[in-house]
C-alpha cells in the first residue's frame, strides 16, 4: 500500500505545444506495470483548452468545478458541468476546456498502451 499525500506533487502548466491558455495538470498517480490507468485534476482558467487529440483506450473526464465544453470531431461542442462523466472512445479525436468566461476543472483518467496514454493532434481553430 502507498499513500501519496496532498501537495507531495508539484502542479505543473501543461505545456502550450498541446494547450491554448492557461491549463494546470495535478497529477493525481502515474500507472506502474502491470497497471495501465493514470489519473490527474486538470484546471482550465476561462478560454483555455486542449488541442485535438486521442486516446488508445479511451478517457474519462469528471467535471469536478466550473464550466467547460468538449466536442468530438465533427460533432457539436457540448457544455459540461460539475458531477458530468464523459467518456469518450477509444482514438475519438476529440478536445476539452473551459468555456471562454468560467474557469472549468476535471478529473482525467486514462490507461496507457504501450507506453503512450494519448496522440497529441493540431490545435482547436477558432470557435463560433
Amino acid at each position: 500500500m502507498e499513500i501519496r499525500r496532498i501537495g507531495s506533487q508539484p502542479s505543473v502548466q501543461a505545456p502550450a505545444s498541446r494547450f491554448t491558455g492557461s491549463v494546470r495538470v495535478d497529477t493525481l498517480f502515474n500507472a506502474t506495470t502491470p497497471a495501465r490507468v493514470k489519473a490527474a485534476n486538470v484546471t482550465f482558467e476561462p478560454g483555455a483548452r486542449t488541442a485535438w487529440h486521442k486516446h488508445p483506450l479511451g478517457q474519462m473526464l469528471i467535471v469536478t468545478a466550473g464550466c467547460g465544453w468538449v466536442q468530438r470531431d465533427g460533432g457539436p461542442v457540448e457544455e459540461i458541468r460539475p458531477g458530468d462523466v464523459v467518456w469518450i472512445e477509444p482514438h475519438e479525436k476529440h478536445w476539452h476546456g473551459a468555456t471562454e468566461t468560467t474557469a472549468m476543472t476535471h478529473l482525467s483518467v486514462s490507461e496507457v498502451l504501450e507506453g503512450e496514454p494519448v496522440q497529441w493532434l493540431e490545435k482547436v481553430g477558432e470557435l463560433r
